[in-house]
């Protein structure tokens, strides 16, 4: 790696990653009164001035975790310090020298690499007076900031940039690479130790996150850029979710928000469960937040390695789809994390399904299309009034959007939505993604890129623009 790493360090709760979110400008990391609550390595990619920097924040030396993993945690700790190129070692101002900060001056004694003590809680210039003591814990350039009070984030930025060791031709192109947008973004969601983790460090290939048997172990969403076939990806791993009535303490409901987060800025999310396990109201509720979302989505049944032989994928496939009724059109797909078993196959199907959702249908087609569905099955009379379509046209990707103008709206029921639905899954590049289908009546007002689109289709089929005006779109366009 060419973009040199910082990873900030230090006993618990001094605000490490306090800093990080603020000097980010963006919530990347938990923050709760807590202690221990971060547990791996969460990084963040800085570009200041013509610098780039890799932010490294980890969890607090000396913790005796709640949830056993102190060795687990103390091992993420140790790869970030191997990594970092720049030792951030925070301190709290008000609270003096601890003991544990003694402690964890004493491991990075042994490290001959480039420190920088940070001073934090620093609120007023008579905290700042008094910072001079903890020159016995570190024999490095001193900062005092305070997060809270907004106070010398500058300054600090400006000592992280002069410890920087010096930049080599490749930090800019390797920083430009990391700041572009991947080939896609790949949430990694399921209910606790369904094996999310043990997939992330597979596509990592490294122990990137920690991997424990004890459920509930990540506590963060964290974002993990991987390549494969020479394309560049992310993969969100997201806490495990249990039942909102089970959810202990802050942490996890933060957790649970980050996760619905996660969901949204995916373009594709992967739905894990465990074969040996039986569908949860967890899994219901995920799927039921994935559905409401309208992302592209594959159920990912993990852990294969332990299916009973007599299980085949059909009858999981079934399983589910018994239970996701509104899902169907969702692919499964069988892996084994923990071996790596048809992992790069997971992968290139969600690259396929997230090509389907951006597909955008030609208006004329679509439009022909449609009028053979109703040919084939014209809409039943309602309240004494035919329903009548008068035009289609797609209106946005991510998820296909289309709008339907027609004579009245409320003319047309579920059924038949489900229907055209169906159809146009069925007769388009759509099989596997959701479709949002919009009917609107004549009188509705219409935005720019709809009208914009309809005459474009008006001009291909050859429709006098006046005829089109006024019975199909209803509007005068001159007035627009």
């Amino acid at each position: 790696m060419s973009v040199p790493k910082v990873a900030i360090v230090g006993r618990p709760n001094v605000g490490k990653s306090s800093i990080m979110n603020w000097l980010a400008h963006k919530r990347v990391s938990v923050v709760d009164p807590m202690a221990g609550v971060t547990r791996d390595r969460v990084t963040y990619l800085m570009h200041v001035d013509d610098r780039y920097f890799e932010l490294i924040d980890t969890g607090g030396i000396g913790i005796v975790d709640v949830g056993e993993l102190s060795e687990e945690v103390d091992t993420q700790i140790r790869i970030a310090l191997e990594q970092a190129d720049v030792i951030m070692f925070v301190v709290e101002g008000p609270a003096g020298i601890t003991a544990l900060d003694q402690e964890v001056s004493r491991r990075l004694w042994k490290i001959d690499k480039p420190k920088l003590l940070v001073v934090n809680k620093c609120d007023s210039p008579k905290v700042d007076r008094e910072a001079a003591e903890f020159y016995q814990v570190a024999d490095a350039p001193l900062i005092t900031i305070s997060v809270k009070g907004n106070r010398n984030q500058d300054e600090l930025l400006r000592a992280v940039l002069n410890i920087l060791p010096p930049p080599d031709n490749l930090e800019a192109e390797e920083g430009e690479s990391l700041e572009e947008v991947p080939e896609l973004k790949l949430a990694i969601v399921g209910r606790r130790n369904v094996g999310k983790s043990t997939f992330i460090n597979q596509l990592a290939e490294d122990d990137r996150v920690i991997v424990s048997e004890i459920a509930g172990t990540t506590r963060d969403s964290i974002d993990v850029r991987f390549q494969m076939d020479g394309k560049s990806f992310i993969a969100i791993d997201t806490p495990g979710v249990r039942k909102r009535k089970s959810l202990a303490n802050n942490v996890e409901w933060y957790g649970l928000a980050r996760a619905k987060r996660s969901i949204r800025r995916a373009n594709v999310v992967l739905m894990f469960f465990d074969c040996m396990e039986t569908i949860s109201k967890v899994d219901k509720q995920l799927v039921g937040e994935i559905h409401d979302e309208h992302k592209p989505c594959i159920f990912v049944i993990n852990k294969w390695d332990l299916a009973p032989e007599s299980t085949g994928t059909s009858e999981w496939a079934e399983y589910l789809f018994k239970n996701f009724m509104h899902m169907r059109h969702v692919p499964v797909c069988v892996i084994t994390a923990k071996e790596g078993r048809n992992v790069k196959k997971l992968i290139n199907l969600a690259q396929s399904i997230y090509k389907q959702s951006r597909f955008r249908t030609k208006t004329g087609e679509l439009n022909k299309l449609i009028r053979a569905a109703v040919k084939n099955a014209p809409p039943p009379t309602r309240m004494n009034r035919t329903p009548r379509i008068l035009f289609a046209t797609q209106v946005a990707t991510e998820p296909p959007t289309i709008v339907i103008k027609c004579n009245a709206k409320e003319l047309f029921d579920e059924d038949y939505k489900r229907y055209l639905l169906g159809v146009l899954r069925e007769r388009l590049p759509f099989k596997e993604v959701p479709i949002k289908l919009y009917f609107r009546s004549k009188a509705d007002d219409h935005t720019k890129g709809e009208r914009e689109e309809a005459i474009s289709s008006a001009i291909d089929r050859g429709i006098d623009l006046d005829e089109f005006e006024d019975e199909i779109l209803g509007v005068d366009l001159d007035d627009e």
